[in-house]
């Protein structure tokens, strides 16, 4: 990226100033040599971002941004309905409400030593992963639209869990106004037998140890230890999420002179807020939410199962779950002035600091768990929300790595049976049902996810609160 094009407001901080049509400055968050390797398509996504009717405040990417459909990835903008504020469905991006899941398990990495190869092959058996995958669950219609406005409660009640999963997710497992109505015949089929599936791409299931503690207080009311054994879970909609999107995508970019709305790219085709398009697709969409959320509680149903085979101590406790790719009606402070505002992140994570009415328990004390994935066989990390990022941010944070190289670019170097070679050496067991979704996931296809979160906790996006390693990658 062309750094002549930026201001730099602090040492992690560059700002696209305002000039012509622009609603509000881009703010990129980052050091002088992340800022100089992102693509120069960040800079026109996040510039074109700044164009949409309605931003309130700046239109933000966080240091993992690379270049994806519409927003960039890794991107954060408001709208205001009551200013003529649009929603975005490339805004949101097609995997809805993908998002992480973090477990406790009890377990050291020791009593994980003792099972790992049978374990491994026992979680890649019982939770389908990979392109086109399909569960045992197959659901009719009602059960689906039951499914689509209930979210994770819908799955706690019919069995897959327990209530106080529900406090530690996201709105509580079940985002209001959801309208299955709104998912067109299309999108219900392709989910149709997909929950309990990972899918593929980056999304994963890992067994992870504790590796490093940076905040000894806030760890312990995360109920964090060094050598605790957790595990992630990383997906979202699936098949239906993808199909809302590439449905509501057509439709926004035909009426968008309807409305009068001059796309900057038609990838960032969007409807007033306050439109009959604009409601219908916010139905929708919140359905697509509940869905990954539904998704991720039967996958953790399926996980405690094999867990409970083969290491019946464990206890699989719900740490967090908190999505990204999402547009979410959060009352923000701008300008002095507290509005209520629809928030696009795309991939890029809530992260709610301490007092936030939104969090209960020692979480309120503590602030909201942010749980940033990183590439394959590298670590992840446990960080916390912060008050000062309302202001810095929106509440927001990085989700993960940020791509390094395309798909394409990581088959051409990488080869499947070379990374899992690797990963074996290092004693990550891997399964996956695709070599070349191996290649395509390898760890240096991606950003160093230890500067990316170097930079989140320095600049106030959230603290830096543990350090994770894998031990087991089932990977899509």
């Amino acid at each position: 990226m062309d750094l002549n094009r930026l201001i730099r407001d602090t040492e992690y901080r560059w700002r696209i100033p305002v000039e012509g049509a622009m609603h509000g400055p881009g703010i990129l968050f980052g050091d002088r040599e992340q800022i100089l390797q992102m693509d120069d398509k960040v800079y026109t996504q996040l510039y074109n971002v700044t164009l949409l009717p309605g931003l309130v405040g700046p239109a933000y990417a966080m240091p993992d941004a690379h270049w994806g459909y519409g927003f960039p990835i890794g991107g954060v903008a408001a709208f205001d309905a009551n200013a003529g504020g649009v929603v975005s469905a490339g805004g949101v991006g097609f995997d809805i409400s993908c998002g992480v899941r973090a477990l406790h398990t009890g377990l050291t990495s020791a009593d994980i030593n003792l099972v790992k190869g049978r374990l491994a092959d026992a979680l890649f058996a019982d939770i389908p992963a990979g392109v086109g995958s399909q569960g045992s669950i197959r659901l009719d219609d009602q059960q689906m639209d039951a499914m689509l406005e209930g979210g994770a409660r819908w799955a706690v009640n019919q069995g897959y869990g327990a209530d106080n999963d529900l406090e530690r997710t996201e709105e509580r497992g079940c985002i209001a106004d959801a309208n299955p109505a709104e998912v067109s015949d299309r999108a219900k089929h392709r989910q149709r037998q997909e929950m309990g599936t990972l899918g593929s791409g980056n999304h994963y299931l890992e067994v992870q140890r504790v590796a490093a503690i940076y905040e000894p207080e806030i760890a312990k009311q995360f109920e964090l230890a060094k050598d605790d054994v957790l595990i992630s879970i990383h997906c979202g909609s699936r098949g239906l999420g993808h199909q809302i999107g590439t449905d509501y995508l057509r439709e926004m970019l035909v009426s968008a002179p309807e409305f009068g709305i001059d796309l900057p790219d038609r990838e960032l085709a969007c409807a007033p807020i306050r439109s009959e398009l604009g409601q219908r697709y916010l139905g929708a969409m919140r359905a697509g939410m509940n869905c990954a959320l539904a998704n991720r509680q039967i996958i953790t149903h399926l996980t405690r199962a094999i867990f409970g085979q083969l290491l019946p101590g464990a206890r699989l406790e719900l740490l967090y779950d908190v999505s990204h790719n999402i547009c979410k009606v959060e009352p923000h402070v701008v300008d002095g002035e507290l509005r209520e505002l629809y928030v696009h992140r795309k991939g890029a994570t809530r992260a709610f600091g301490p007092g936030n009415p939104d969090l209960n328990g020692p979480l309120r004390t503590a602030g909201q768990p942010v749980l940033i994935g990183g590439s394959m066989g590298t670590a992840s990390y446990v960080l916390a929300g912060t008050t000062e990022g309302e202001s810095l941010s929106l509440s927001s944070a990085c989700h993960g790595a940020g791509r390094a190289m395309s798909r394409r670019q990581a088959r051409r170097q990488f080869s499947g049976r070379q990374i899992v070679d690797q990963l074996t050496e290092r004693g990550i067991a891997i399964r996956s049902p695709s070599q070349r979704g191996i290649a395509e996931e390898a760890p240096l296809a991606y950003k160093n996810v230890d500067k990316v979160v170097d930079i989140a906790d320095k600049v106030g996006l959230a603290r830096k609160v543990a350090r994770l390693k894998p031990m087991i990658c089932i990977k899509g």
